[in-house]
């Protein structure tokens, strides 16, 4: 049996990698797929791991190998230098199982080799076959969008929320905005659990608030660059205020899937619509005076989207969205 190494940063996993991992694939029955990580860096090693095992996760000839280093102990691994590569080396032969041959892409390959005493193979150091590198794609990931590995893809993904008060058009928008911009949208989950909003009980929002963040976990993975959210946890919160005067405890899980980057209030000016599923257009006004409050209390910012022109609200957050696409900011 030829067991072989490849090692990288995967920061993040790009099809270059994924270029070398085959191709080492070809000349091996056993590799392993070191993940080195430095603590100082960016991305978390635990994360670009679990990337590398969700993209070969058919393949048991891949073994992906976390190692999580000190900077001042092992210098870091971007330094394709002889004397880098045999303190790295000495380190890899006390950590891993004889290794028969070494794949890289750039020279440090073939001073590993020798001084792991193994077979090294250089492939694509010009990287003519895959032309990007991680920098790139850190720097400016929608760029490099398709050179991505699709297990990496959701990380970089914008997450942008729409909010607002029952008949303020997040539904249509949130289609909309998702249409235009090639993309997928998470739908309000409130209307598969109940019929009307009179008829919520405390279990139902809890059941809404999972069900949601379950969504938002799986449609992440099917994004184009940004992922549309109809609702988030505040507001799901704010009805829990709004209705039973309680706190809404939920998981951390929850908590997490509702991080976004980007959060769109359309504002309570629209046209009411009684659909016999809403509250009466009273009680629709205070609870939007519920939702802002809550939004106020996380400290969350937001565009406020007014006017009664639906097409011309549209246009509001579609511009808000590609602000936001350019600059970070809004």
């Amino acid at each position: 049996m030829k067991r072989g190494l490849v090692i990288g940063k995967f920061m993040p996993l790009h099809k270059g990698h994924i270029a070398l991992i085959d191709f080492a694939l070809q000349h091996c029955d056993d590799l392993i797929v070191l993940v080195s990580a430095s603590y100082d860096e960016p991305i978390w090693g635990s994360r670009r791991l679990e990337w590398v095992k969700e993209t070969y996760k058919e393949n048991n000839k891949v073994r992906p190998w976390l190692l999580n280093y000190d900077e001042a102990v092992l210098p870091n691994t971007s330094a394709s230098s002889e004397g880098v590569s045999r303190i790295w080396a000495n380190y890899l032969q006390k950590e891993l199982p004889p290794i028969d041959i070494i794949f890289a892409s750039e020279p440090y390959g073939a001073y590993m080799g020798r001084f792991l005493n193994c077979e090294s193979m250089i492939f694509d150091e010009p990287r003519k076959i895959v032309p990007v590198t991680a920098t790139q794609i850190r720097d400016k990931p929608f760029a490099f969008w398709n050179f991505l590995a699709d297990a990496a893809k959701p990380y970089f993904t914008k997450k942008i929320c729409l909010l607002g008060t029952e008949s303020t058009g997040k539904t249509t928008m949130a289609k909309r905005l998702a249409h235009h911009f090639h993309t997928v949208e998470v739908a309000e989950m409130a209307r598969d659990i109940l019929e009307h909003t009179n008829e919520c009980t405390e279990d139902d929002l809890q059941r809404i608030a999972e069900l949601h963040a379950k969504t938002i976990n799986e449609k992440i993975k099917d994004a184009n660059k940004i992922l549309f959210v109809d609702t988030d946890l505040n507001t799901t919160r704010s009805y829990s205020h709004f209705l039973f005067d309680k706190d809404l405890e939920v998981p951390e899980w929850v908590e997490a899937a509702n991080h976004f980057d980007l959060y769109i209030y359309l504002d309570v000016d629209a046209p009411y619509v009684q659909d016999g599923t809403r509250l009466n257009e009273a009680d629709r006004n205070r609870l939007d005076e519920s939702h802002k409050q809550e939004l106020a209390n996380h400290g969350i910012h937001y565009v406020l989207i007014q006017g009664d022109s639906w097409d011309e609200r549209f246009k509001k957050a579609g511009k808000a969205v590609v602000q936001f696409i350019k600059t970070g900011t809004v």
